[in-house]
C-alpha cells in the first residue's frame, strides 16, 4: 500500500508533523489516538486509568489492525510497538517511519506522563526506563529511521519526507 505510518516515542512529532507532512505531500491524515478517544468517549489518560494498561493496548491493538486506507499518512500512539498484531497490519499499510529522539529529548518534552496519557506497563515508573524498553521495538518494526532529535517541526517533516522519497 502507500501509506506512511509514523512511530515512535509520545512527543516525537508524530501527530504535529504527520499533519504537516500530509499537506505536504497531498495525502490524507489519520491519528490513531483521536481515533481510540472518539470511539471511547474519553481522553487517554482517562481510557487507561479506567481500563489500566493491558486494556487500552487491547484497544489500540484492535483499532490499528482495523485501519484501512490509501495515500494517508498515519500516526499511531507511541504504545502500539507493544501491539504485534496491529504493528504487522500497518507494516501491510504502507512504510513505516520510526521518528526517533534520545530520551533526554523524550523528557524535555513530556513534563507529566500521566497528564499525557502514556503507557506504562509492569514495574516501568520513568520516561528513562519507557525509553529502554520501546525503543527496541520502534527498531524492530520500522521500514525507515528519521532522527528527530534537535530538529523543529519543519526540519522534521522535511526530514520524514527526504526519507521515505516525498523531499523536495
Amino acid at each position: 500500500m502507500d501509506n506512511l505510518i509514523l512511530i515512535g516515542m509520545p512527543s516525537a512529532g508524530k501527530s504535529t508533523a504527520g499533519v504537516l507532512l500530509a499537506k505536504k505531500i497531498g495525502y490524507g491524515f489519520l491519528d490513531c489516538d483521536l481515533i481510540i478517544q472518539g470511539e471511547e468517549g474519553a481522553l487517554l489518560c482517562e481510557i487507561i486509568e479506567k481500563r489500566g494498561a493491558e486494556g487500552f493496548l487491547a484497544i489500540e491493538e484492535r483499532v490499528n489492525a482495523g485501519l484501512f486506507a490509501s495515500r494517508c499518512v498515519i500516526a499511531t500512539g507511541g504504545s502500539v510497538c507493544y501491539c504485534a498484531n496491529a504493528m504487522e497490519h500497518l507494516k501491510g499499510l504502507g512504510t513505516v517511519v520510526y521518528l526517533k529522539i534520545d530520551a533526554a529529548e523524550t523528557e524535555r518534552r513530556i513534563p507529566s506522563a500521566e497528564k499525557r496519557g502514556i503507557v506504562m506497563r509492569g514495574n516501568i515508573t520513568t520516561l528513562r526506563e519507557l525509553y529502554a524498553e520501546r525503543v527496541p521495538l520502534y527498531e524492530k518494526y520500522a521500514d525507515v529511521t528519521v532522527d528527530c532529535t534537535g530538529k523543529n517541526i519543519d526540519e522534521t517533516v522535511a526530514a520524514i519526507a527526504a526519507a521515505t522519497g516525498f523531499g523536495s
